[in-house]
């Protein structure tokens, strides 16, 4: 089975999700806020989550991981190399989405 790639930026109120929706082929860049998130991913299909390492994103992975999706964690240089425009936070979850699937 193959998984939706998902990328994830983490920020303190607003986390900031990145897919390509499979049935429509839209790209999806929303944010969510931090009470609506584990809610919003206990409704999906397990998919691929990606996150730049950070403190927050450990507690993140494993609740993820609990709801049943796999989770990559990955260094903020590698997911740097992905970002492709200003630095922002749908630029940041595009750039991480990017890099979750290498």
């Amino acid at each position: 089975m193959k998984l939706t790639p998902v990328g994830i930026d983490i920020a303190k109120s607003v986390f900031q999700v990145h897919y390509v929706d499979e049935e429509t082929g839209e790209i999806v860049n929303r944010p969510i806020k931090r009470a609506k998130f584990l809610e919003y991913f206990a409704n999906r299909t397990p998919c691929l989550i990606g996150m730049e390492a950070c403190g927050g994103s450990q507690h993140w992975a494993r609740q993820l991981t609990k709801l049943g999706h796999e989770v990559k964690l990955m260094p903020a240089e590698f997911v740097k190399a992905f970002n492709i425009r200003n630095k922002s936070d749908a630029a940041d979850a595009r750039a991480i989405w990017l890099a979750v699937q290498q």
